[in-house]
């Protein structure tokens, strides 16, 4: 199973996400699942910004050769699920064929789910991004819980 996490720089929340998420998987034994993750609005090659990097390697999580690019339908088409941050994201998602498979993240098997997404730090200080960890971590760790088991 792919997993696509989707923001719009792919410098700040997705790629915190992807790293989550892959460890996620390492801890619950899903070597079925890959994680990806792409921007609405990436610069190719960007880096991961500051504040994502210094809160990942806080938490020993590894992001420094993250490298930004472009949502693109063949990224939508290739992945089984797309998590995006907004619903703005979610709208190009939908818009490059990702339907049925394509959501926001906070509402991801989950009706009460706040649509609105995850709060964006860019901008903001060190704080703001421990929060966005914080929440990234804890909707993700939910997506694990619904996510459907591996198939033979």
């Amino acid at each position: 199973m792919k997993l696509l996490f989707v923001c719009t720089g792919n410098t700040c929340r997705s790629p915190l996400a992807e790293a989550i998420a892959r460890r996620e998987a390492i801890g619950r034994g899903r070597e079925d699942i890959d994680v990806e993750s792409a921007g609405t609005s990436a610069w190719d090659g960007a880096p991961a910004s500051d504040g994502s990097l210094l809160v990942a390697l806080e938490r020993q999580l590894d992001i420094g050769g993250h490298a930004a690019r472009q949502l693109t339908a063949a990224l939508v088409l290739d992945a089984d699920v797309i998590l995006t941050m907004g619903p703005h994201h979610l709208e190009r998602a939908l818009a490059l064929g990702g339907d049925g498979k394509a959501h926001v993240l906070t509402t991801f098997g989950n009706d009460t789910g706040d649509p609105a997404g995850v709060s964006d730090p860019f901008g903001g200080d060190l704080e703001d991004y421990r929060a966005t960890y914080e929440e990234l971590h804890r909707e993700i760790r939910r997506v694990f819980d619904v996510l459907p088991a591996r198939t033979a």
